[in-house]
């Protein structure tokens, strides 16, 4: 695979600028979405059976294309989680004891909202001081992206697991090589919406590799520049279209069967961030055979 280095792409609206600084609560709103219908088919056999929290997840999607509503949003998470867990509360209060299936849905809502605090806290300091470095701990660091795989999988519902270990990878599983190096080796510096970016670009190389595959997820940090990359053996993106696939809610033409709950701009966000900070930012990939995300960020003087 030879690498492309991405230079621009079309400019982006009000509207769509507003969404890529919040698509990180995108994906999680709408795994919200999907296990409060889960619960109320289990429930009641109604998807809209649990209407006050689906309709919170409505308004805080509606809000993202509004910075001052989407912030408005981000401060408002813990009275949206008190209602959605009051409403699950009072529905399901006088059924029978939920089975495992039901019990697993509702610790997952409960997982969801953990992490949408922790997203809706990021969001807040980063409107603060959007061009702020901050220094992170190489391990806690570690443990969150072990975290988000965590969810992955809790998300997948038992269709797949998620390991770190390849001789204990059956053919369901997927594999995957974690690294996080620094100068000082516990500690480094770097712009908080980085995380966000890697997240995202490890969502996708998993959202497009089938059970089965290996995805690598490395960070290298030291004095003069800080480097990321993430591979898969996915799906690939046919060659005319690698350019393309960066521009805003832009999918490449051979993913169109697969489940996805984001806004299609994951690659959008990787690149205006990595430009934001002065790096640079290339793309490779092969198809049938999978991609590779690479960015590159000095490190300010």
């Amino acid at each position: 695979m030879q690498d492309i280095e991405i230079t621009e792409i079309p400019p982006l609206s009000p509207g769509e600028q507003s969404l890529l600084d919040f698509h990180s609560v995108v994906n999680v709103i709408n795994v919200l979405n999907c296990e409060l219908i889960v619960l109320g088919l289990n429930a009641a056999d109604n998807d809209q059976y649990l209407s006050t929290g689906l309709a919170w997840c409505d308004r805080v999607v509606a809000s993202l294309q509004d910075r001052d509503q989407a912030l408005e949003q981000a401060r408002q998470v813990e009275a949206m989680e008190r209602a959605v867990l009051d409403e699950i509360d009072a529905k399901l209060c006088h059924r029978p004891a939920p089975g495992p299936e039901m019990a697993e849905t509702m610790a997952n809502i409960r997982s969801v909202f953990e992490i949408l605090k922790v997203r809706a806290r990021e969001l807040l300091a980063r409107a603060a001081t959007p061009e702020r470095w901050e220094e992170f701990d190489v391990a806690q660091l570690r443990q969150n992206f072990s975290d988000v795989f965590a969810a992955i999988e809790r998300n997948s519902h038992g269709r797949y697991r998620i390991l770190y270990n390849a001789a204990r990878q059956q053919p369901g599983d997927y594999y995957v090589d974690l690294k996080i190096e620094a100068g000082d080796e516990k500690r480094l510096v770097m712009p908080p919406v980085l995380q966000d970016v890697m997240r995202d670009l490890i969502a996708n190389a998993r959202k497009y590799t089938a059970p089965g595959g290996h995805i690598t997820a490395a960070l290298y940090a030291d004095a003069a520049e800080l480097r990321f990359v993430v591979r898969d053996d996915g799906k690939g993106i046919p060659p005319e279209e690698i350019r393309q696939v960066v521009a805003f809610g832009k999918r490449a033409s051979n993913v169109g069967n697969v489940r996805t709950m984001g806004g299609g701009c994951g690659l959008t966000k990787a690149f205006l961030v990595t430009k934001q900070f002065g790096g640079r930012f290339w793309i490779a990939s092969e198809l049938g055979h999978g991609t590779q995300v690479r960015l590159w960020l000095p490190r300010p003087c």
